[in-house]
């Protein structure tokens, strides 16, 4: 009998994420990719852009204000206005090790324990876009690798699933 690779776990969990996606987003799964990198890049060229509490224009951005625009304007969604909103959408939960570009990531920064106070977006190789304080310089790229953000990290929800139809053929 051949033992178990801790890898075989690894692809149950990856192979439940995508039986989740698949029954949630339908024919839509092939072109999340495409919206996903148009989200990603116009994410990119607002690099940069300063820390604006409540802002959701280029102007400034905080982090759900981020984005709200990117999601908006690249993929015509409107989604709940704060993080603490848009962690309990009804999108695909994905595992830490399935996360794909796009992904919507979710932090518990403040004193509150597991309470969700910040989000940004995978960008993949363990590294997101996300708009975070004003002393950090607003839009930025950080890895999730970084002590501060693996321990703040909760989870991850592949919110492109929800994308209307008509977007993601028009992409």
């Amino acid at each position: 009998m051949a033992s178990q690779s801790p890898f075989d776990n690894q692809a149950d969990e990856a192979g439940a994420d995508e039986d989740a996606m698949n029954a949630f987003s339908g024919d839509k799964r092939y072109q999340l990719p495409m919206l996903a990198d148009s989200i990603l890049e116009r994410g990119k060229s607002l690099i940069g852009t300063r820390y604006r509490f409540g802002g959701t224009t280029e102007a400034g951005f905080d982090c759900s204000g981020f984005i709200n625009f990117l999601f908006r304007e690249e993929a015509g969604m409107t989604l709940p206005r704060s993080s603490r909103e848009m962690i309990n959408m009804d999108a695909p939960l994905i595992a830490r090790n399935s996360l794909k570009p796009g992904d919507v990531l979710f932090f518990g920064t403040s004193r509150g324990k597991g309470r969700v106070s910040h989000a940004g977006i995978y960008l993949g190789d363990d590294q997101f876009i996300h708009s975070s304080s004003r002393r950090s310089g607003g839009v930025r790229i950080d890895s999730l690798d970084d002590a501060y953000w693996k321990k703040t990290y909760i989870e991850a929800k592949r919110v492109l699933a929800k994308a209307p139809a008509t977007t993601v053929a028009r992409k």
